[in-house]
């Protein structure tokens, strides 16, 4: 297949003047633009939003005016449990599908209980593949699944930043009591 003549269109640019040539303005424009944030940056109190972590911490940050701290950071996932003490999760396989990062694997099994048909046999989270975008939050139907805002995991190795349902578990009696209202 050939192309018609008529079906091209030949395209020119402008020449540029001596000072587009330089690239001045363009330069100019962005020492005004970097002046500007900076400045505004400095006139609020504040010349960075970098934190120093480990000498600064979250902890330190200011709290609003109910006295909460304010939850603008995801940290390590927890799975709650319901009035009985068992895992709140049903299995529905929400999180796994919608989540980016497809950090999140579920084994179901029929329910020894009967409220519910399936729970979770194995369920695991990789912390290390996890983007915290915390949409298994806002997934979950039963909110089993939750960001904490715990940031103070390490790991020696991989497979310890694997959490399993029993660690997750364990991250929620350790948060319980901290969780915001």
């Amino acid at each position: 297949m050939t192309i018609r003549e008529q079906d091209i269109k030949v395209l020119s640019t402008p020449p540029m003047n001596r000072m587009e040539a330089v690239y001045l303005p363009e330069v100019f424009k962005g020492f005004a633009t970097t002046l500007k944030h900076f400045f505004t940056s400095f006139g609020r109190g504040k010349t960075s939003r970098t934190m120093a972590y480990p000498e600064e911490r979250r902890e330190d940050m200011p709290v609003d005016e109910g006295g909460m701290e304010k939850k603008n950071f995801r940290g390590v996932h927890r799975l709650n449990r319901d009035e009985a003490g068992r895992v709140k999760c049903v299995a529905c396989m929400m999180c796994p599908t919608i989540c980016p990062a497809r950090c999140i694997h579920i084994t179901a099994g029929e329910s020894p209980w009967d409220d519910r048909e399936k729970y979770p046999v194995k369920f695991e989270i990789d912390e290390l593949r996890c983007i915290f975008c915390g949409m298994c939050e806002e997934a979950c139907p039963v909110d089993a699944i939750e960001l904490t805002t715990e940031y103070d995991v390490y790991g020696l190795s991989r497979q310890e930043m694997i959490f399993d349902k029993e660690k997750l578990l364990q991250v929620y009696d350790v948060t319980i009591s901290k969780k915001p209202m």
